[in-house]
């Protein structure tokens, strides 16, 4: 959140700096400004597109803790069961149902290419080994946040929330998994509304 707010003000300043240097130059070195007249604005919008992430996982990490969580399944290919757009995915352990595993998938391609790097089958062992314990955070029936595990200190890194898109007109109920409405309840108080509980 504090790297979006950075990226939003410096691009802003930065484009309202140049324009007031572009004002004292002569009008050829103006021109080379041009590509950051048009980029600017661009990476703006780019920027807001990261507050509504950064407030869904402050969401999620309020209502579940981490916990680590180590080998867990992962691909880039597309799951057959779930709908609508996904850029790679977790599976994990169904908390009613141990011997079942969920997938939750990536929803939004913006800032998951680290984890794409890591996650592909010709990834190199020093980057796949990178991810091969990771942080978690939610409920696999729902929704949830990865993090990769910290360098230093204890503090997670490259969080990206993770959802659950199984389709709702299949029939599939969150009680099919084991789901309580304490649990039902909880995946609200983390940003997930549930069509069939």
């Amino acid at each position: 959140m504090v790297i979006s707010v950075i990226g939003v003000v410096g691009w802003v300043a930065g484009w309202i700096a140049l324009l007031q240097v572009s004002l004292w130059v002569p009008n050829w070195v103006a021109w080379f400004f041009i590509p950051y007249f048009i980029y600017g604005p661009y990476r703006v919008l780019i920027q807001f597109k990261c507050f509504p992430a950064a407030f869904l996982m402050l969401r999620i990490l309020r209502a579940y803790p981490w916990e680590t969580v180590k080998d867990a399944p992962r691909g880039l290919t597309r799951r057959p069961e779930v709908v609508s757009k996904q850029y790679g995915w977790f599976e994990f352990v169904n908390p009613a149902c141990t011997d079942q595993r969920l997938p939750l998938v990536f929803p939004s391609h913006l800032r998951r290419r680290w984890w794409a790097r890591r996650m592909s089958p010709r990834a190199k062992a020093r980057l796949r080994a990178e991810i091969e314990t990771i942080w978690f955070a939610g409920d696999p029936r729902f929704i949830g946040v990865v993090a990769a595990p910290p360098r230093w200190g204890a503090v997670p890194r490259r969080l990206h929330v993770v959802e659950q898109r199984t389709d709702a007109r299949s029939g599939r109920r969150f009680a099919d998994w084991g789901a309580t409405p304490d649990d039902i309840e909880r995946g609200r108080r983390a940003g997930v509304y549930p069509v069939n509980p």
